[in-house]
């Protein structure tokens, strides 16, 4: 299927997504977001999907909202109260658009270079890993056109690094450099080249693609549930999930393979039912 804003492969059970509009700085046209979500709907739909990789095209991975999008969000309503009950919902609604990457059974991996602005930063925080290029950065932009951050960036961020430097990027609009942001363990690793970046991302994303899915899907399930509850909720749930998941054939594959000197070969996980009946 053809989109606006992205191109979409799928090849050794990675899903590839590139933003593909590197005229305008990749900025998230109105398309953009309608895009993300029946995409990662799609591939959330396909088995043979174990893990994304999320890049860009040109100087920059995104600059960002586009001016399109802010007009279209201004509701056509008279009542006031009505006016802003819409524009919440209209809000809602472009935060579970990056939400939808957290729901996803597979890891999401962000690879950026050049600017990572805005409405950018509130989507790379979604990835489960970021992966940067030398020459990127981070830019919590919204507060130099007086407004607050609202799709993601100030929940997820300070889950990521630490909260004064949220504070202070988020307060004052500088720019978080790469090296910084990989100091800070926003981003896993910095690369030289944009293309040794997606090289060594696809790598990763390859060796990730190997692994028993259902092992990874609860590793991902896990590390949410656990960022947002105690130690003991998380401790309980895993025995909980470990209790109904565990007894499967992915073990018994992995070991045999393991004492075989052989890649493991493991079934994909069945996909999500399309009607409860």
């Amino acid at each position: 299927m053809a989109y606006q804003a992205f191109d979409v492969t799928i090849k050794d059970r990675i899903a590839h997504l590139q933003l593909k509009r590197p005229e305008a700085l990749n900025t998230m046209i109105p398309a953009f977001w309608t895009e993300i979500r029946d995409i990662f709907t799609d591939l959330g739909g396909n088995p043979d999907v174990r893990v994304a990789v999320l890049s860009s095209t040109g100087r920059h991975f995104t600059a960002g909202m586009d001016l399109s999008l802010f007009a279209s969000l201004a509701p056509q309503i008279e009542d006031p109260a009505r006016m802003r009950e819409e524009f919440r919902r209209k809000v809602l609604a472009l935060q579970d658009c990056f939400s939808i990457m957290e729901r996803q059974r597979f890891p999401v991996l962000a690879a950026i270079q050049g600017g990572c602005i805005g409405g950018g930063v509130d989507m790379v925080t979604a990835c489960d890993m970021r992966y940067a290029t030398r020459d990127a950065f981070f830019h919590i932009a919204e507060i130099n056109i007086g407004m607050t951050a609202d799709v993601g960036t100030l929940q997820r961020l300070p889950k990521l690094i630490p909260e004064g430097v949220v504070r202070e990027l988020a307060y004052t609009g500088r720019r978080l450099p790469a090296e910084r942001a990989k100091e800070l363990g926003l981003v896993n690793e910095v690369y030289d080249s944009q293309e040794a970046m997606l090289e060594g991302v696809m790598a990763i994303a390859g060796e990730i693609a190997g692994h028993s899915p259902l092992a990874v899907a609860g590793s991902k399930e896990m590390l949410n549930y656990s960022r947002d509850h105690s130690v003991a909720d998380g401790l309980n749930y895993i025995a909980t999930w470990n209790a109904a998941m565990i007894f499967g054939n992915d073990m018994p594959a992995a070991l045999a393979a393991r004492m075989q000197k052989q890649a493991p070969e493991f079934e994909n996980l069945p996909a999500p039912a399309a009607k409860l009946l």
